[in-house]
């Protein structure tokens, strides 16, 4: 059976993470077995290049290499809105059209969008970087929150520990469940991961100002009392305003209106006791005031895309018996 060909296409400033994730899955992973992949690390012109990581790498094979390649993979590019080379879209456009699989790790969906691979489907990216991949090219739909997404002849992945899922689905989708899960043991990484980037992108937590007065004050004996209930007419009330004035005055301040302000700031302290305490998952819905443990369960699945209990197992600290 021929080996399936594998182009690793390298630039000036490649980050060494990205171009070395699909390199381990796809060969070093293969070191002591018959690898069924060819994989080439190719370049615009086969020269030697500077790292983002601040060592140089040779690369002896150009972007022929691509012209024989059943997965082509772009790991990474510098932002979402850097052009990339005519030569480098043309020879993923080429790939394309001739059955290969086009893959962009991170970033590497900007430089698919620029190929115009990517129109007309849903894409993924780096969390930080998909609002302005959406703005940039707007017949790609952005989706920020998939660690991965496969349509095919074109796959695209979030940022870091991502595109190694990505490259680990993409060998299970070339061998099947049972060699990606071989590889991910040698690899001493999850075979799948659950979940997507919602776990990881910060939630803003509004800060007070100078001079803010009894809003701010009160806002903070809110969050210093969160088991309680709490209403917008409760706090209008002591902040000895009507509703009405409440609700202006509020939305000015935060950016939001009260009640996803007030779920947002139970849902953060609720994933702290997760991570930092070994209370139960229904004393945690009663300590941050969702009132019922299912409550919290719904809440916390829509805004994380994980469970109370998977996220404690894949985030808590471990706590000491003693």
């Amino acid at each position: 059976m021929a080996r399936q060909r594998v182009a690793v296409i390298a630039y000036e400033g490649v980050s060494a993470l990205y171009l070395s994730i699909p390199c381990a899955v796809f060969h070093d992973a293969f070191q002591y077995r018959d690898n069924p992949f060819e994989l080439t690390v190719c370049s615009l012109d086969g020269a030697h290049l500077a790292s983002m990581s601040g060592f140089n790498l040779g690369i002896s094979a150009d972007l022929s290499a691509v012209e024989l390649a059943d997965w082509v993979i772009m790991p990474g590019w510098y932002d979402a809105s850097t052009p990339a080379p005519p030569e480098l879209l043309e020879a993923l456009r080429r790939a394309h059209q001739r059955g290969a699989t086009v893959v962009g790790l991170c970033l590497g969906a900007s430089v698919l969008a620029q190929a115009g691979l990517l129109d007309g489907l849903t894409a993924t990216t780096h969390w930080a970087f998909a609002d302005v991949l959406a703005e940039r090219y707007p017949a790609v739909e952005v989706d920020p929150d998939p660690l991965y997404l496969d349509h095919g002849g074109v796959v695209t992945s979030a940022g870091m520990a991502a595109a190694m899922d990505c490259c680990l689905h993409l060998l299970r989708r070339a061998l099947g469940s049972e060699a990606a899960s071989d590889v991910a043991r040698v690899l001493v990484a999850p075979p799948y991961r659950h979940g997507g980037q919602k776990q990881y992108i910060p939630v803003p937590v509004p800060k007070p100002r100078a001079g803010e007065g009894t809003l701010g004050r009160v806002l903070d004996a809110v969050q210093a009392s969160l088991a309680q209930p709490h209403s917008v007419d409760s706090v209008a009330q002591r902040c000895a305003m009507s509703r009405r004035t409440f609700t202006r005055q509020f939305k000015a301040y935060t950016g939001m209106s009260f009640t996803p302000w007030l779920i947002g700031r139970r849902l953060a302290y609720s994933q702290q006791l997760l991570e930092h305490s070994d209370a139960s998952v229904s004393r945690i819905a009663e300590l941050a005031g969702f009132g019922s443990e299912s409550v919290f369960r719904k809440h916390f699945k829509a805004a994380k895309g994980l469970s109370p209990s998977a996220w404690r197992q894949a985030f808590g600290a471990a706590l000491s018996s003693g």
